[in-house]
């Protein structure tokens, strides 16, 4: 039995750019969700991807988006201030990372256009659903253009997040990574416990 030729980074069809930065911070090979995503967003197919959490998704659709884009990217969520926000999304830019809440508040405002929307991605979807934020979830992308490309990565795939998927994902690619492969364990992780104003 002959084995898969390991596949790197640079096989990717990923921009310069990207490259560069990954280069300089040593990643060489993808892990499995990454190598097997990434063509397919780059191709600019939807896709549902699944893999248990720590093997990598965030960089499965990060890396495409930003290999597609000048970067300019704004964080919108509840507890930052709003004005700071509107200030910088009358500049315009090209990638907002929003929780649900303050992106449906955006736009009801209208200070968030989608007219131009190219991909939304939706991470976590499992997390989300468990949360209570599927419904918005839901709004959010009823308010998105016919043509756009959408992500929706996942641990799990439970029958609620299987029917958002069928109802607004078109022909999506689908990868399913079954694996006890996880990038965490290279990692340590840290914690120190706040509450209330210390955060």
């Amino acid at each position: 039995m002959t084995s898969q030729p390991t596949l790197g980074f640079a096989d990717l069809a990923l921009s310069t750019p990207v490259m560069d930065a990954l280069k300089r911070i040593g990643y060489e090979q993808p892990s499995p969700i990454q190598a097997e995503a990434i063509p397919h967003l780059l191709d600019g197919h939807d896709l549902i991807g699944t893999a248990q959490t720590g093997t990598g998704k965030t960089a499965a659709f990060a890396l495409p988006l930003l290999s597609k884009i000048d970067l300019n990217v704004l964080p919108i969520y509840g507890g930052q201030a709003m004005d700071t926000q509107l200030r910088q999304l009358r500049r315009g830019v090209h990638v907002v990372v929003g929780t649900p809440g303050r992106v449906m508040d955006h736009l009801r405002r209208k200070t968030l256009k989608l007219d131009n929307l190219k991909t939304i991605v939706l991470d976590e979807g499992d997390e989300m659903l468990r949360m209570g934020f599927i419904e918005d979830v839901e709004w959010i992308l009823e308010q998105t253009p016919e043509q756009r490309q959408v992500a929706l990565f996942s641990a799990t795939m439970p029958a609620p997040i299987r029917r958002v998927a069928d109802k607004y994902l078109s022909s999506p690619k689908v990868v399913k990574i079954i694996s006890k492969t996880s990038t965490v364990e290279r990692i340590e992780q840290r914690f120190w416990m706040v509450s209330g104003l210390h955060k």
